[in-house]
């Protein structure tokens, strides 16, 4: 804070002395105002806080914001106080640059001391063993319970005062033991004045995300909704908007392939298939028909091939350009599928002789999310059908990973990609 202070002094002296080789009130002035709206603003946002200390690009972003903002609420209120001819521009404009440049190094120069004089972790852990599951805290000391003779008896002061000794200098206790004595530490460092956890892997087993206490019981919460509402909105927009155009752009193309399927043999336009889409609920994906009516699989056991017997004529020019695909356009317009997500399988595929599921229980957490028409894993290369397990677990890493880090930019960029992907197929 002491630096922080000194930079945005030292920013507005030099805008000064540049501006009237003086240190003059008004720059004095300057650096006063613009002074305590920063250190207000960064105190709430974290720039004084143990991340800030543990991340350089955290404590920079964090301090500049606060720069930036305090910078703007000066000028707003200068401007309708009328008092904007009381000081010059040109210095206010240098000084917050300046300022903004030495606070930069300043955090820069904070990291650098507060990792030579603390080593990789900021804060003190101490993991105590006690005959749990060995664990591995980057930066941590490790204290064996028993060669400490460290025991969690509530009824004997010489213990405890023994287990005080031990972390009072931590600022976080990790616990691993065996489940009949994790109440006892528990209790323990309740009254310890730190923050302790109890190493339980029924939390991994769960992959719970966070726990709370209601009406006398515990309860681990163990999925959280992958969106907040404003990124669902921004989503559907996108779906909307995109669908829309690309179905009225594409409706001629369209029109003529679902003549050319009704000329071949008389059939239905769109092969119609029951698939698993969010929330593991079936939902009906639109496709143009490729194959032959009374060969088609509708729970989609066998996969079609490139010399698929069960493919028209029709069929082979319209799956070669992925042009089949086009009418999930339509389920994304009604809402059962997205433009990007994991992609959408039959209930009976298969990878390795099993079902998606049975090769791994994960698979279902896919369905987080609306399917896409594409996705991460698509851009990757896992494309057409799966034959090995590995080619399944590859599939749903990239799902999993695209469920776990969405943003707007990430489904424009998969979009563009994949275009890239369509284009450099056809034309190779």
């Amino acid at each position: 804070m002491l630096g922080d202070v000194l930079a945005i002094f030292a920013g507005f002296a030099i805008a000064g002395y540049l501006r009237a080789e003086t240190f003059t009130g008004a720059t004095a002035m300057l650096s006063q105002l613009v002074l305590p709206v920063y250190l207000t603003i960064a105190l709430y946002n974290d720039a004084y806080s143990i991340e800030s200390l543990r991340s350089t690009s955290h404590s920079a972003t964090r301090s500049l914001l606060a720069l930036g903002l305090s910078a703007a609420t000066v000028t707003f209120v200068t401007f309708y106080a009328r008092s904007t001819d009381n000081y010059s521009r040109m210095v206010f404009t240098v000084g917050v640059v300046v300022s903004a440049l030495f606070v930069l190094v300043n955090r820069v120069a904070m990291r650098r001391f507060v990792r030579w004089r603390c080593g990789v972790s900021v804060i003190n852990q101490l993991v105590i063993d006690d005959g749990g599951p060995d664990i591995t805290l980057h930066g941590a000391f490790h204290v064996s319970a028993q060669s400490f003779a460290l025991a969690p008896v509530l009824d004997d002061p010489h213990a405890l005062d023994r287990i005080g000794m031990i972390i009072r200098n931590a600022d976080r206790v990790v616990i691993s033991s065996v489940p009949e004595r994790r109440a006892n530490w528990s209790i323990i460092l309740k009254g310890a004045n730190v923050a302790g956890e109890v190493v339980d892997d029924t939390v991994l087993e769960l992959s719970a995300q966070g726990a709370r206490i209601a009406n006398g019981h515990g309860l681990l919460l163990v999925s959280v909704g992958p969106m907040g509402l404003r990124d669902r909105l921004q989503k559907r927009m996108l779906d909307a908007f995109v669908a829309g155009s690309a179905l009225f752009l594409l409706s001629p193309i369209l029109l003529l392939v679902a003549l050319a399927i009704k000329l071949e043999d008389g059939g239905p336009v769109f092969f119609i298939q029951r698939r698993v889409g969010r929330g593991n609920r079936f939902f009906p994906i639109f496709k143009f028909r490729s194959m032959s009516v009374n060969k088609i699989g509708q729970n989609g056991t066998q996969s079609a091939a490139r010399d698929d017997k069960r493919i028209t004529r029709v069929g082979k020019i319209i799956r070669s350009t992925s042009v089949d695909e086009l009418p999930q356009l339509i389920n994304v317009l009604r809402g059962d599928m997205s433009l990007v997500g994991p992609r959408p399988h039959a209930t009976g595929s298969t990878a390795g002789g099993k079902l998606f599921w049975e090769v791994d229980p994960r698979y279902w957490e896919r369905h987080a999310l609306k399917p896409g028409l594409t996705g991460l894993a698509q851009i990757r290369g896992y494309r057409g059908a799966t034959d090995r397990e590995e080619d399944l677990t590859d599939r749903l890493y990239a799902d999993l990973e695209y469920l776990h880090g969405w943003s707007l930019w990430r489904d424009i960029w998969i979009m563009l990609m994949t275009l890239r992907v369509v284009v450099h197929d056809r034309a190779f």
